[in-house]
């Protein structure tokens, strides 16, 4: 682990599950799948992520969930960006969205600084 690495964390929230993908620095994204949503399974992912990197950004889509995702991990002293769907720059005629896609592209221009927060 380095001193000045970033883990880069997306987030496709859903009322009951929330798809993670991450990547450290420049590295490639990796997405390990689903986690819920209560306190124990943030507790859990969080706690994982942190034995990746000492700096941790979170970045998930704005939605009908709330922000009750962002006040969580601001309060463990985590970085956490909302970002309006309607801003994440996409390509032409990219239609087809799942969770997994939302979430690594999320973390790509997240990385990139090409979102805006909410």
């Amino acid at each position: 682990m380095e001193h000045d690495s970033t883990l880069y964390v997306g987030c496709d929230v859903h009322k009951d599950s929330i798809t993670i993908a991450y990547a450290l620095d420049a590295g490639e994204v990796e997405l390990p799948g689903k986690t819920g949503t209560t306190q124990a399974d943030i507790d859990r992912l969080c706690r994982r992520l942190q034995s990746k990197a000492p700096r941790i950004r979170f970045v998930y889509e704005a939605g009908p969930c709330g922000y009750g995702l962002y006040r969580q991990l601001v309060n463990k002293g985590f970085d956490c960006m909302v970002c309006a769907p309607s801003l994440i720059p996409k390509k032409p005629g990219e239609r087809v969205k799942t969770d997994r896609r939302d979430a690594i592209r999320l973390v790509r221009s997240l990385r990139a600084g090409d979102l805006s927060a909410v």
